[in-house]
């Protein structure tokens, strides 16, 4: 296990614009904040979205599509550098309008209404190559 102690900078809570791109939303906060490193959480709705799986045996992510209303239950996340780029790293539970749950790497969503909340650390985080996952991870 890797693992480092992390101080607090600042604490945010904002509204992401109806017809944004919920990803590249809470990316733009983290830009606007100056925010190397942070931990979100968030709730709203989103009028689509893109979820990805990602296969351990192949080492590829699977994208799955939806074109409907769905609520956006719970979203959490942090942002850091990935290739010169601040990237918020987006996992979410979504629910259809029968309450049936989907969840995953949200890749991206429409937002119809959502709210965030972000935690700034006073160190950036930045992404490296793991070679066993094959994923881009902090620390």
């Amino acid at each position: 296990m890797n693992y480092r102690a992390v101080e607090t900078e600042s604490e945010y809570v904002a509204r992401l614009e109806t017809g944004a791109d919920w990803r590249a939303e809470i990316e733009s906060l983290a830009a606007e904040v100056e925010a190397d490193a942070a931990w979100f959480q968030a709730l709203g709705a989103v009028q689509d979205a893109e979820i990805w799986f990602y296969d351990q045996d192949d080492c590829t992510y699977e994208a799955v599509e939806f074109d409907e209303p769905l609520e956006v239950a719970s979203c959490v996340g942090n942002v850091s550098w990935l290739d010169g780029e601040r990237f918020a790293h987006t996992h979410a539970v979504l629910s259809d309008p029968d309450g049936d749950a989907l969840a995953g790497h949200l890749n991206e969503a429409t937002v119809w209404a959502g709210e965030v909340y972000m935690r700034v650390f006073a160190d950036e985080l930045v992404r490296e190559y793991d070679e066993t996952t094959e994923l881009d991870l902090w620390l």
